[in-house]
């Protein structure tokens, strides 16, 4: 048993859950606390691949994420009235990522994590941390329900609006970089019509809103539009509003769209924001991982397979560490950090292609996303982004 057994999660989203897998296997007693009532649903779909597919290949989850997710055949670019104005096979793109590439719901990657922990794990759900004392060699932490229990180390894994970052690091605003740019997905069933295994775009100068068919007769739409306020409306009303306004106007499908928006229960809306912690992702006996330390934004296309990454290196340095985690801490941020700079700068240059600021601009990404349909000029333009130039350890 470790000096530092004990060690509360705070998220069972993505990096939570992983981070507790791989803790337990090295001899850890995780627990992990969440403020929703259950796993979370709903969402936007995310193409996985790169370094958290290799993680989750270390996990043996793999074949059920590849059971749960889909294998897109082609990005499709409309016009206002459907018309294909580009077409580009995911061929290319698969070739340069190298290994596993899978287009799969948030949600359901989350739900395969925890359940390979579920079992074995304590989680807490429908509860949250309000305060964290640190002593000599013990966290005492409270809760908003649970009696005050004390731990050995506590990580944050708790997303962009982490709350154990704001306990311990400071507010928000203090690390928050907001891009400019607000997003908003729902899922229904039933819409018409569907195009299987393709995702579909239709983008006008700042905003763009797409689609995605799934299984069990559901469409996800992703909505992104700028916005220089990055204040968001409070109520699910109040965004559905947004998105009218936004979006009553516009062209191809969006009436049908908003008109099943109407009759969502479900809405994820947010900013598109990075984090930035200025070098520094723990203090004491608290570390962040996952977007709560480094959020790269949702538009640059990893943030769930990083938030695996440094679950997976988290949890080997303190096992490497035998304790000291000053030393694990330190470690875990040396080996990742200088990768997820490199991954926040590309982010922010990509960022602009979901909601192009003229004409110009939209009329340039989608000659690129034309010119990436050829093999040799695909490898050439996604390669970099594509590739993870970080090896995994092996603990």
């Amino acid at each position: 048993m470790h000096p530092m057994n004990r060690v509360l999660i705070s998220g069972a989203g993505v990096a939570g859950p992983t981070l507790a897998y791989w803790l337990r296997r090295y001899g850890f007693t995780p627990t992990i606390v969440e403020r929703a009532p259950q796993l979370r649903t709903g969402g936007y779909v995310i193409d996985f691949w790169g370094v958290g597919y290799r993680v989750a290949s270390r996990m043996g989850v793999v074949n059920r994420v590849e059971d749960r997710g889909y294998h897109v055949r082609e990005l499709r670019i409309v016009n206002r009235r459907g018309e294909s104005v580009v077409r580009v096979p995911t061929d290319g793109f698969i070739r340069v990522a190298g290994t596993g590439f899978i287009t799969v719901p948030r949600s359901e990657l989350a739900a395969t994590i925890y359940q390979t922990i579920e079992d074995d794990v304590e989680t807490i759900f429908g509860d949250t941390i309000t305060s964290v004392v640190e002593h000599p060699h013990a966290v005492e932490v409270t809760f908003e329900r649970y009696e005050p229990r004390v731990f050995d180390l506590v990580i944050g894994a708790d997303g962009l609006h982490s709350r154990m970052r704001a306990l311990v690091f400071g507010p928000e605003n203090q690390f928050e970089q907001y891009l400019g740019i607000k997003v908003a997905a729902f899922a229904t069933r039933g819409y018409q019509p569907r195009d299987e295994l393709t995702y579909v775009m239709y983008t006008e100068v700042g905003q763009e809103v797409s689609r995605f068919s799934m299984n069990d007769d559901r469409t996800m739409f992703l909505f992104t539009f700028a916005d220089d306020d990055p204040h968001l409306p409070a109520s699910c009303a109040e965004q559905k509003a947004v998105l009218r306004e936004r979006f009553g106007r516009s062209g191809w499908e969006c009436p049908r769209i908003l008109e099943a928006l109407d009759s969502s229960s479900e809405l994820y809306f947010d900013r598109v924001s990075q984090i930035d912690m200025g070098g520094q992702w723990s203090r004491g006996r608290v570390a962040l991982i996952g977007d709560a330390a480094f959020c790269i934004s949702l538009l640059g296309g990893q943030g769930t397979a990083l938030a695996m990454a440094a679950g997976y290196i988290l949890a080997g340095e303190l096992y490497r560490a035998a304790g000291d985690h000053v030393e694990a801490f330190r470690r875990y941020q040396q080996r990742f950090a200088p990768f997820i700079l490199k991954k926040q700068r590309a982010a922010r240059r990509f960022a602009g292609a979901f909601a192009p600021r003229s004409r110009t601009v939209l009329f340039l990404r989608n000659l690129l996303f034309k010119l990436s349909a050829i093999p040799a000029i695909a490898a050439v333009t996604t390669g970099r982004g594509f590739r993870d130039a970080i090896e995994l350890p092996t603990y």
